[in-house]
């Protein structure tokens, strides 16, 4: 990697030509990702590409008029001091919060890089055209805003907050969900049954242990491969799994913890208590995003628990 201040002016208007390139077609791919659940914001976006292509060619007519037709290849990743980028915007479907966040920081890098760049070179022209886009970059952000206010009126904004909503129910909520239902209640039956038929908290323990884990890798693989959220629009399917085959696990581990306490009866006592306090969260959960009636989601949820939970009693007893 080459230093800031090894670079020749050639080299500094090579390198902002392909940062306003980069940061050009950047917000096109946004724009492209968010136009479908989020129109108004994309256009916002729109607007700023349009900007950033106006910077690059301002700098290279310049570039004609001092140094000629060929450009030399050089990179941010070329030069010593730019921060590594994520590739946010290949990720689909886009977070509307996540690339605000990120537009944010690109223009606050491209300010500061024409900053110094300005304060590095010595020929009159150069050095206006870089202060000007040093201070246009300045107040981008604050026409971001003003482009915002425009083009994003209460309705339009709570549209997009719907559809954030309903993106974050599909990708997140709804995998969780289910493997919270599944650890909760799956494991209901094989705990209370071996800690009814051995009268051992800690071979019960063992047991809700090993089918926690057990229904967390499988309920974590079969969601990662039901589909790969490129239809459905449900996110990338392996953090679905992770979120699923987590929530999975704690569902079973929460009832499993109580039988590392000696005392059985204590240790019985304390896991039916975690098991009421599982299935209130997950009515909570169906309630609360899922849009189900508080009874209805109650009853659903309490009636399945209460099923398994008596095979395992009677089982374990028999």
């Amino acid at each position: 990697m080459k230093k800031f201040n090894q670079l020749t002016e050639q080299e500094i208007l090579a390198l902002a030509i392909g940062l306003e390139e980069e940061d050009e077609r950047v917000y096109a791919d946004f724009v492209e990702g968010l136009r479908g659940e989020y129109p108004a914001s994309a256009e916002v976006f729109g607007a700023m590409r349009e900007e950033e292509s106006g910077h690059r060619r301002r700098l290279l007519e310049l570039y004609r008029s001092k140094f000629g037709e060929h450009i030399p290849l050089i990179r941010r990743q070329d030069v010593q001091g730019f921060v590594p980028r994520k590739s946010l915007w290949l990720a689909r479907p886009l977070g509307l919060d996540a690339v605000r966040r990120y537009a944010s920081t690109m223009e606050v890098e491209t300010r500061r890089f024409y900053e110094k760049a300005a304060r590095r070179t010595q020929d009159a022209s150069i050095r206006q055209l870089l202060d000007d886009l040093a201070n246009e970059e300045r107040y981008h952000e604050l026409r971001a805003q003003d482009l915002s206010a425009e083009k994003l009126t209460p309705q339009v904004r709570e549209t997009e907050e719907m559809a954030q909503r309903r993106l974050f129910v599909l990708q997140i909520v709804q995998p969780g969900l289910a493997g919270l239902m599944d650890g909760s209640v799956s494991t209901l039956a094989p705990v209370f049954a071996a800690a009814l038929a051995t009268r051992d908290s800690w071979d019960a323990f063992l047991v809700g242990l090993a089918a926690s884990l057990g229904a967390g890798i499988s309920m974590g693989f079969a969601e990662a491969l039901s589909d790969d959220g490129s239809l459905t629009g449900r996110g990338h399917p392996w953090i679905r799994g992770l979120v699923c085959g987590a929530m999975t696990t704690i569902g079973g581990i929460g009832h499993t913890l109580p039988f590392l306490f000696h005392d059985f009866r204590l240790a019985m006592t304390l896991a039916a208590l975690v098991v009421v306090i599982e299935l209130g969260t997950i009515t909570w959960i169906r309630n609360r995003y899922m849009d189900t009636p508080i009874f209805s989601a109650a009853l659903q949820v309490g009636l399945g628990g209460v099923l398994v939970f008596l095979t395992g009693i009677l089982i374990g007893s028999s």
